[in-house]
């Protein structure tokens, strides 16, 4: 049975990041699904047993029904993370955060201001920063991935940085060889490099509907929720064939971040392991 379920609302972001798994940026779109779209998703991942909703992007809080579709998800009792870049949160959003059932998560990279906006193509790190103080000080819970993209990066220091902000889970992941963060312009995704655990307890939405074992597999779509119900989608003959080639070509050059034992934070607001979906 599926868990979790990524719903990844928009390719529109304020950043351009070197690494970004799916490309997004200020050019991003919200893609073809709409309002009553995502509504009858969320009913149906309730229905269904999902119990976890980690909304990301893109940004998810530039999509125009972001709060709506929060406010559905946490009314229909599921579990929420929100992986935001935290650079601009209105006060609607810090409110919505503070809701019961809410998590957040972002992505930091130096603290170095310099150094994490090379990463970022903009003038982000000082908005970021005070935002995740800001989350710190309205108690949120909230975890901090650290996206390694070099040995040469202030990894330790960041880590410093944000714990002498309060942050308490902190995590060191690597790049995933998906999107900007794979090597070379115009390069296929390779099964390979995913985990191998794609597809299991898991899946994700695309912002035209398609549905792939997980975000970083967006190009494996089994489905669309436009024209199939998303029980039907998740326990398709496509699904499983798409899993077992997953796992059938993976190298041990995989990552290999989400194994049993340290996947747990794969899953929102659970303490853990270095998996963040948001690389």
């Amino acid at each position: 049975m599926t868990e979790l379920l990524w719903l990844d609302l928009t390719r529109k972001c304020q950043l351009a990041c070197t690494h970004c798994y799916n490309e997004s940026g200020p050019d991003g779109t919200h893609g073809s699904m709409i309002r009553e779209d995502w509504l009858s998703v969320l009913d149906q991942a309730a229905a269904c047993g999902v119990r976890e909703i980690q909304f990301i992007g893109g940004e998810p809080t530039l999509h125009p029904d972001f709060a709506d579709l929060v406010d559905h998800a946490l009314n229909n009792g599921l579990n929420v993370e929100v992986y935001s870049n935290l650079v601009h949160v209105s006060a609607e959003c810090w409110q919505l955060f503070e809701r019961k059932g809410l998590t957040l998560a972002t992505s930091y990279y130096s603290d170095s201001s310099a150094e994490h906006n090379t990463v970022t193509g903009r003038p982000s790190h000082g908005r970021t920063r005070t935002n995740i103080a800001e989350a710190v000080r309205r108690g949120i819970p909230l975890r901090v991935g650290i996206i390694a993209g070099s040995e040469a990066q202030r990894v330790g220091e960041a880590r410093q940085d944000l714990e002498s902000l309060g942050v308490s889970r902190v995590r060191v992941d690597h790049v995933r060889p998906f999107g900007r963060g794979g090597q070379g312009q115009g390069q296929a995704p390779d099964m390979g490099s995913l985990c191998g655990r794609c597809g299991t307890d898991r899946a994700a939405i695309s912002p035209t509907g398609d549905v792939s074992p997980c975000v970083f597999s967006a190009w494996l779509s089994v489905g669309n929720v436009r024209d199939a119900p998303l029980y039907s989608i998740l326990n398709s003959p496509a699904m499983v064939k798409t899993n077992a080639s997953i796992r059938s070509r993976r190298t041990p050059q995989g990552f290999d971040a989400c194994t049993p034992d340290t996947d747990d934070e794969c899953s929102p607001g659970t303490p853990g392991s270095e998996c963040t979906p948001r690389n």
